[in-house]
């Protein structure tokens, strides 16, 4: 199959869709992608990038069209939006300019729907169909980590949000508690199809390296937190949490890895809170290096607030911490913390309740090596039967031929 990808982000940002690209044009597949400029997530383009440069570029055999945006910089409202809209913008107007022919239209969704624009112009261009995968809902989305509450706004974005729909042949899920919500925006049940996300080849089982367990306190229990700092991860949790462990003498690191637009003011609480000697920043590593920080780590931390919408989500990071056979301790509501339960790979508390983490994380260090050694086992078990990427990818090659 020929199949146009449009996305706002792709590589050299880290985002699931580029590993779904390689693995379909190893399948066979003649793969094209739309997207914008990268700059994600520091806010600005990348090096070698600007606004007008590298209109096409070349990624592992695959033709890459890329569209000018406005970068997002530090994420403020404004920004943000000046930056969905100028992909949607400039993307529907670059894909008028994009040779060849094609069989299917993939959207990726993450945030915003908005990306689906460009598609439903392509879709009239190319007469081909549309498969969106949505990875985050709207406007509940919105709601929950924009703060938007403007009603009148809301009901513009669900509008939108319809329509887009409507316009697109199957709609993929990465939860199953994803499907209520749509349908009640007036799609049929048999248009939307369970497809969650799998995790890149190179996180996998490691055995620590000393590189990397130089990174981490010799003392106490190393719990990692990876991935974005910002509301939508309550990292109030885990501080307050770490208050609880620090007036009992019970010594845990809490070691975290990555940036985001709230890692200053957390940096600045925690010291506030004179808790420097527990909370380790360590800044952003590539994506290929995670395993083997995780792989030195007694367990992964995930968290996220209290808001229905996160109560539907499967956080990626899940699929990622199983992959690498590690125990998962989360504070979280709904799907993320049904995966892990079912899975028995760790404890998951409810989110925003520090008391209920704390309690988890002692009951965790009084765990025999044992079995936390099995909750490892287990995590990777369940990541083979439910997120494997081959199994995932059949899976996707039947739903593009329907």
């Amino acid at each position: 199959m020929k199949i146009l990808i449009v996305t706002q982000n792709f590589w050299p940002e880290n985002f699931g869709i580029n590993n779904l690209c390689l693995s379909l044009k190893e399948h066979g597949h003649e793969i094209t992608i739309l997207t914008g400029k990268p700059n994600y997530p520091k806010g600005d383009f990348y090096e070698g990038y600007t606004f007008f440069n590298k209109s096409v570029d070349y990624w592992n055999g695959i033709k890459v069209y890329r569209s000018p945006v406005i970068p997002r910089k530090k994420g403020g409202s404004l920004m943000l939006f000046l930056n969905f809209f100028s992909f949607a913008l400039f993307a529907s107007i670059k894909i008028f300019f994009l040779k060849g022919t094609f069989d299917k239209i993939f959207v990726y969704a993450p945030s915003p729907i908005t990306v689906a624009i460009p598609a439903i112009i392509g879709k009239k261009i190319f007469k081909a169909p549309i498969y969106i995968w949505v990875q985050d809902l709207w406007p509940a989305s919105v709601s929950a980590a924009g703060g938007i509450k403007n009603k009148y706004v809301l009901d513009l974005i669900d509008h939108l949000t319809k329509y887009i729909y409507s316009r697109c042949k199957k709609i993929l899920v990465q939860s199953k508690a994803f499907c209520s919500y749509i349908e009640k925006q007036n799609v049929p049940s048999d248009k939307i199809i369970y497809y969650p996300n799998s995790a890149e080849d190179y996180y996998k089982i490691l055995p620590p390296e000393k590189r990397y367990m130089s990174y981490l306190p010799k003392g106490g229990v190393n719990l990692i937190f990876a991935g974005n700092i910002g509301h939508s991860q309550s990292f109030d949790t885990l501080i307050e949490a770490a208050l609880i462990l620090k007036k009992k003498s019970i010594n845990v690191n809490w070691v975290i890895i990555g940036n985001g637009r709230m890692k200053d003011f957390y940096k600045k609480k925690v010291t506030a809170l004179k808790l420097n000697d527990r909370f380790i920043f360590l800044g952003g590593f590539p994506s290929e290096e995670m395993p083997y920080f995780f792989s030195c780590a007694d367990a992964l931390i995930v968290s996220l607030k209290k808001e229905e919408i996160f109560s539907l989500t499967i956080p990626s990071k899940i699929q990622s911490y199983m992959a690498c056979g590690k125990p998962i301790i989360a504070s979280l509501d709904g799907e993320g913390a049904r995966v892990i339960s079912e899975a028995k790979a760790g404890f998951a508390s409810e989110a925003n309740n520090y008391e209920a983490l704390s309690h988890n994380i002692i009951d965790f260090i009084n765990m025999s090596e044992n079995d936390k050694h099995q909750l490892g086992v287990n995590a990777r078990l369940y990541y083979d039967k439910e997120f494997d990427r081959e199994v995932l990818l059949d899976k996707l090659e039947r739903i593009l031929n329907l």
